[in-house]
């Protein structure tokens, strides 16, 4: 683990994104969805330097130990880390279908870390305290979530799916 980077998680490229986004020169304007997708991402991963912190023990333990516990641990850091490929990836496009899609997946996965982490505190496994701030974190990446959501401009593109209209 970099000491650095203690989530683990690529840092956020804007260079990179660009080159996606590049709308005909138009990537040197302000775009609030973009900077709230920033945001978004810094906070998520101050959500998983939480979690690697309280869940890491679980998910090294040997497989006799507690395989509920191993198993769970490791579900829940894998869905923290497809939560932030999610925010990454629905910058790539620019496509409100996509970033729709995206954002429900986000919410879904982000939720169910909220939920589990009771889990562990119901069975006494992990400390009160820890629980309560990392759903902290967790809420405070929902309320920048809204505001990211908000932000979304519906374009020409339809859903296939009829989903997102």
């Amino acid at each position: 683990m970099d000491i650095n980077n203690l989530s683990d998680l690529p840092d956020w490229d804007d260079e990179k994104l660009s080159s996606f986004n590049d709308d005909e020169g138009e990537g040197w304007k302000p775009n609030p969805t973009r900077d709230l997708c920033k945001k978004l991402y810094k906070q998520w991963q101050q959500v998983i330097f939480l979690l690697r912190g309280v869940l890491d023990p679980f998910a090294e333990m040997e497989e006799s130990e507690d395989d509920f516990l191993q198993v769970t641990s490791s579900e829940m850091l894998q869905d923290a880390y497809i939560t932030a490929l999610k925010i990454r990836t629905s910058e790539s496009g620019s496509l409100y279908t996509m970033r729709m899609e995206n954002a429900s997946i986000i919410r879904q996965l982000a939720q169910g870390i909220s939920s589990t982490l009771l889990l562990f505190l119901a069975d006494e496994k992990i400390e009160h305290e820890h629980v309560y701030f990392i759903r902290q974190e967790i809420d405070k990446f929902r309320n920048i979530f809204i505001e990211w959501v908000a932000s979304f401009q519906k374009d020409e593109f339809t859903d296939q799916w009829g989903l997102f209209i």
